[in-house]
């Protein structure tokens, strides 16, 4: 059945991306007349229309009431980004043949050559911009697990990103980065009919991050990379997004032990098998949906939907896992905002656990001197998150992914501009029952801005467990170009 919600998925992109095709609908516009072409393809796309009796009467003496009809319709066409190259080009040969009459109306259509300008320029080269990001590490020594860990000097990140406009309805993204500088996403935007956009490829998506639910390190379940087709459709209100992806991830078992199928964040704990010289085909789909309603700039709602669907059910490591859950947004003033969710997540049939999230947003100009979120976070047993520990900005780990018991979170942090170039900030996580018991992390930072483009960070970071503490300097150098 999920395999058959993937074929119409894809035969609904394919559907959508084709072009509009229709034949001449004006009965006085022959064939062999010089804008047959062009009066049957913007008619098509709804850029002009004829009488109700079917007839164009393009060799009429239009009225004023007529033209601006037509030309009111066109450019507000345009106007709307919806108009492509090609239509811009049909509609000026129009314009030209009925001149006398525009000019009589006062239209000015010097924006038709402007728009054909932005998109010629767009069309044909590249674009290229990255990141580069530079940490020199210094932390107490000690042999516990969870720890920050011993002096390191790691380039964190290292991104170049590659865009080059096909058309003006396709567009091509690539990203290379990682330690291998290798192409970590690589996809095709399209611009598709009722102002419908699709990604094929592979891509990446994050939900919490645009709708606000984190800020300081990672999303709970979204901020992931995946291959397949996503569409997003916004609509006066609000918007919808859809995807469908698929992993194959085929690998040879040769010993005695073996700990993780599939993708890395995927499923937290590290199973043991007895299996040996055994293949394990461990291919699985996953959906994801959003709805979202805006009702005004104060208020907002919304849903969202993914699900695992794993093919070899004898690979006990990769159940079938569904998560939903309902968000919501209220902005008090331009500056206090309060947003949330509840979360409901059924794994394997088992039994259903539940999390929520509460987060008060102020911004420095409410207070005058800092900016403050807290957030307050609570997590059923057995509560799987679906990306790597998300309260671990600084190498520890603070909360994990499993929870063994009800585990409760508490993060604070505080942000003050104090130039336009120096700026400082602190962070709070308290966290109770988590995967690694009751852990304490607090951080003080200063910001130091260089150049517009070049930032420097030093942070002294500290972190206590039930049984041990650690502590850590870090001073990253980071380079957006």
């Amino acid at each position: 059945m999920k395999r058959f919600a993937a074929l119409v998925a894809v035969l609904a992109l394919v559907a959508f991306a084709a072009p509009a095709f229709a034949a001449n609908p004006f009965m006085d516009v022959p064939m062999n007349h010089w804008a047959y072409d062009a009066v049957s393809q913007l008619a098509s796309r709804g850029v002009v229309s004829g009488y109700p009796d079917g007839a164009f009467k393009g060799e009429w003496k239009a009225t004023r009431y007529e033209m601006a009809s037509v030309v009111a319709r066109a450019l507000a066409y345009v106007d709307m980004n919806k108009a492509s190259k090609q239509d811009l080009e049909l509609l000026k040969k129009l314009v030209v043949e009925f001149k006398d009459e525009l000019d009589a109306l006062g239209v000015k259509v010097d924006e038709l050559d402007a728009r054909v300008a932005v998109l010629e320029k767009d069309i044909g080269g590249w674009k290229i911009w990255g990141e580069l990001r530079f940490d020199a590490k210094w932390a107490s020594e000690t042999d516990g697990e969870y720890t920050t860990g011993d002096t390191d000097f790691t380039m964190s990140r290292f991104r170049i990103w590659l865009q080059k406009k096909v058309d003006d309805k396709v567009t091509f993204i690539a990203r290379l980065g990682g330690a291998d500088a290798t192409f970590e996403r690589y996809y095709v935007s399209v611009k598709l009919p009722w102002d419908m956009t699709a990604w094929i490829g592979k891509w990446a998506y994050d939900w919490e991050g645009e709708d606000g639910l984190y800020g300081d390190n990672d999303a709970w379940f979204t901020d992931q990379s995946a291959l397949g087709f996503y569409l997003s459709k916004p609509f006066a209100m609000g918007q919808f997004d859809v995807f469908v992806s698929h992993k194959e991830a085929t690998r040879e078992i040769t010993g005695t032990s073996w700990e993780q199928i599939g993708w890395v964040g995927w499923w937290p704990f590290p199973p043991v098998f007895d299996w040996v010289d055994e293949e394990v085909n461990d291919d699985s789909y996953y959906y994801g949906a959003r709805l979202k309603f805006n009702f005004n700039e104060k208020f907002g709602l919304g849903l969202v939907g993914l699900w695992k669907d794993y093919t070899n059910d004898t690979v006990s490591s990769s159940r079938d896992w569904t998560t939903y859950w309902v968000q919501g947004f209220a902005n008090f003033t331009d500056g206090i905002a309060l947003r949330g969710r509840y979360i409901w997540q059924d794994i394997d049939g088992g039994d259903r656990t539940n999390a929520y999230q509460a987060i008060l947003q102020i911004k420095e100009s409410v207070l005058g001197f800092t900016s403050l979120w807290i957030e307050y976070a609570k997590f059923d047993a057995g509560f799987v998150l679906d990306t790597s520990d998300p309260y671990a900005n600084y190498g520890a780990d603070v909360l994990g992914q499993l929870m063994a018991d009800d585990a409760t979170v508490l993060f604070v942090r505080a942000d003050q501009t104090w130039t336009d170039k120096w700026g400082t900030f602190q962070r709070y996580v308290k966290v109770d029952e988590g995967q690694y018991g009751d852990v304490t992390n607090w951080t003080f930072g200063i910001n130091y801005w260089y150049t517009p483009n070049m930032k420097m960070e030093l942070v002294y970071d500290d972190i206590s467990y039930d049984t041990f503490d650690d502590s850590m300097i870090r001073l990253r150098t980071h380079v957006w170009f």
